[in-house]
């Protein structure tokens, strides 16, 4: 079964709460026959979007192929949250990279952060980015570990956004007693994700850049000139990039066997009649959990809550799934109508960083961002544009990081995850 298609219909975006708030957009022809590019795209996410409209900005000739939709994947079903620096933190990026990288990949994720503000107002986007994350702890070593963490940023970053939390400091914010402190993170924020991506696709036609949807991608045959074919035409292209994430299915299996693709859900309840009490700044937050939890109130005051994973084909009770930790944090809301439920699928690595590869001198890869993708992801579609254009440093810097293969590789990767996953969320239950 391809992922696909295992838990959507061919061309519609899932029942959530983004999609029914979309900004609209005019659906894009499907590839028929032949045509000719510089650069073949596929994937029309953050990453795919991103990349050609860059692309189209230096005069390219830019051709996109999406399955579904445009935003179709995780780019238009995350939490929105966009996050500082990398996945792991800058203690463990110092002892993967050295100091001085690590203070590189620090930079680049701060670029990444300033990218999409700076396309959501370059481009006059439907998005509004609201400043503010916070993260909630569980325990009194994470509170410690959490302010200690953001002193280290502060002495040897410059970095001054973050506004550590006691316990009251935590409870006044989320209106929960479930955390024993945390932080405010206020260069980090968060948007509405579909809607982002819908304004990076409209951006790009601006620019020039065909779009096709419903022109899934089953091969790639490479060479000076890659061909890439769907089912009812072929695009030949100098240069191709591969955006497509959770979704990468076959073409590319050196870089499956590093990115696993797993299912993350959200819900949406009604409106709530006392939104302060829920959240008391219109901030998002995410907690220390192994399988997090995260959390914001969208415009019209819904709850947007997302929690739990599972790692099969098909999705299970959404709501029975994500309402279980929600009503662990927010007791008060049992009995609340729960509006939309979703799910949606991303891609991990091993050690939780992207995973950008060279599969062929003239095919570009970038995946695997481990929840921590709309700024990233938006970034990466930059870098590889610059790499396909021969100004390389930025991609190759990422692409230097270590990517390790999922034991079992592509075959086996799979159980043995979910081996690995049931014993971190036991002891999430266990709070170890």
């Amino acid at each position: 079964m391809n992922l696909l298609f295992a838990n959507d219909r061919p061309g519609e975006y899932p029942a959530s709460f983004y999609a029914a708030t979309r900004t609209p957009f005019t659906p894009c022809a499907p590839l028929r026959g032949q045509t000719r590019a510089d650069v073949c795209i596929v994937g029309a996410g953050y990453t795919g979007l991103s990349a050609a409209l860059h692309l189209a900005q230096a005069g390219l000739k830019v051709t996109v192929l999406e399955a579904h939709r445009v935003g179709f994947g995780a780019s238009g079903r995350n939490g929105g949250q966009v996050g500082s620096g990398q996945r792991l933190d800058q203690i463990e990026m110092e002892r993967i990279a050295g100091r001085e990288n690590a203070r590189r990949y620090w930079q680049l994720a701060e670029d990444a952060k300033a990218l999409v503000k700076s396309l959501i107002s370059t481009h006059a986007m439907p998005v509004t980015f609201h400043p503010g994350v916070a993260h909630a702890c569980w325990h009194d070593r994470e509170v410690r570990d959490t302010h200690a963490y953001a002193e280290k940023l502060q002495r040897d970053y410059g970095y001054d956004q973050i506004e550590p939390l006691d316990r009251l400091g935590i409870e006044t914010l989320i209106g929960s007693k479930a955390y024993k402190g945390g932080e405010i993170d206020h260069g980090a924020g968060h948007l509405h994700p579909l809607n982002f991506a819908i304004g990076l696709a409209q951006a790009a036609q601006a620019a020039g850049v065909t779009i096709h949807e419903m022109s899934h991608v089953h091969r790639i045959d490479h060479g000076p000139r890659v061909t890439v074919a769907t089912g009812h035409g072929r695009v030949e292209a100098d240069h191709v990039i591969l955006a497509c994430n959770g979704y990468l299915g076959n073409l590319a299996p050196q870089v499956a066997a590093r990115v696993m693709p797993i299912n993350n859900f959200i819900v949406a309840t009604e409106p709530l009649a006392d939104p302060a009490a829920i959240l008391s700044r219109p901030v998002a937050v995410a907690d220390t959990k192994f399988v997090v939890n995260y959390w914001r109130l969208s415009e019209d005051h819904r709850l947007l809550f997302g929690g739990g994973e599972s790692y099969g084909w098909k999705f299970p009770d959404i709501v029975k799934t994500v309402s279980k930790p929600m009503l662990e944090v927010y007791p008060q809301l049992k009995g609340v109508k729960i509006d939309h439920a979703w799910g949606g699928t991303l891609a991990i690595t091993m050690n939780r960083l992207p995973c950008f590869a060279r599969v062929a001198p003239n095919v570009l890869s970038a995946s695997g961002y481990s929840g921590h993708g709309v700024a990233m992801a938006t970034l990466a579609g930059k870098l590889m544009a610059e790499a396909v254009q021969g100004q390389a440093a930025g991609f190759d810097l990422m692409a230097a990081l270590p990517k390790p293969r999922f034991p079992g590789g592509v075959g086996l990767r799979w159980p043995l995850l979910v081996l690995a996953m049931t014993w971190y969320s036991l002891r999430d239950r266990l709070g170890r």
